[in-house]
């Protein structure tokens, strides 16, 4: 496989702790797929473990994200940046993800790099789903193209868990992808924090090696996640924790969170795309 290729693997540990109302803990062994979105051809074509848009022990289906039709994702969250007036100039976007394994996936978050030509960084794209088959994408602008570290916030407007409401506020912090990535989000809302869910990894080369360590070493990789949400989902409602009312999912895929309001701690005034 192409040893310039910006794409690769990071193995590392997924940590959840909930502070209210009962504190609740969980940590597992995964790995995540950086992919460089037009890299996706050239390692379905040098890979024998990977492909884009078709079946094999891993693979990337563009239907998978975005608006799930299957479309060259590129061009989708293009058409995002665009609505949000956020220039690029044809720069790289990366796709931080779970893959298909076998055939089946289940991304949580889906976390997308969107760089300008000259490479600096000018937006996070955060695409969340939830288990019930809806989708739900937050676009931040970044402040500091050249930051190693990326802060931002905005206000929660989707249904994840059955356990919290659609209020309060999502704050991230990333480190860049590097020889280490790390990811976290923190829930809050006006009694403080609620969750916290992070990721840190370390990166591997993306090659046919390394895809088959991975699979040796998370073999139901997918699986393992779905089955882990349903195993803590019981053991929160066994802790007697209430259900949260499910609304219905927003009408618009994508908020848009404006420059001004990227912040911590400025009050979002969002906008729907």
């Amino acid at each position: 496989m192409n040893a310039a290729a910006r794409s690769r693997l990071y193995s590392g540990t997924v940590f959840h702790r909930r502070l209210r109302p009962r504190v609740h803990a969980l940590s597992y062994r995964v790995f995540y797929m950086l992919l460089d979105l037009d890299e996706l051809p050239a390692l379905s074509r040098c890979s024998r473990l990977f492909a884009h848009n078709r079946f094999s022990l891993f693979s990337f289906h563009d239907s998978d994200h975005g608006d799930g039709s299957g479309r060259p994702l590129r061009l989708w969250i293009e058409a995002q940046l665009a609505r949000a007036g956020i220039e690029t100039g044809g720069g790289r976007i990366e796709a931080l993800c779970l893959p298909r394994v076998l055939g089946h996936v289940f991304n949580p978050l889906t976390v997308y790099f969107c760089h300008r030509a000259d490479d600096g960084l000018v937006a996070m794209l955060y695409e969340v789903n939830n288990t019930f088959g809806d989708r739900h994408s937050y676009l931040i602008p970044v402040e500091t193209p050249q930051a190693s570290i990326v802060a931002q916030a905005c206000d929660k407007a989707f249904y994840v868990s059955p356990f919290l409401p659609v209020a309060g506020r999502y704050h991230f912090k990333v480190l860049r992808p590097g020889a280490r990535l790390a990811l976290t989000i923190r829930e809050s809302d006006e009694g403080g924090a609620m969750l916290t869910a992070s990721f840190a990894g370390t990166a591997h080369a993306f090659d046919d090696r390394q895809l088959a360590l991975a699979f040796l070493r998370h073999p139901l990789l997918t699986l393992k996640v779905v089955g882990g949400i349903h195993w803590e989902a019981l053991r929160l409602w066994l802790k007697g924790i209430k259900l949260a009312a499910r609304p219905a999912a927003p009408s618009s895929p994508v908020t848009i969170v404006p420059f001004r309001d990227r912040s911590p701690a400025a009050p979002s005034r969002v906008t729907q795309s």
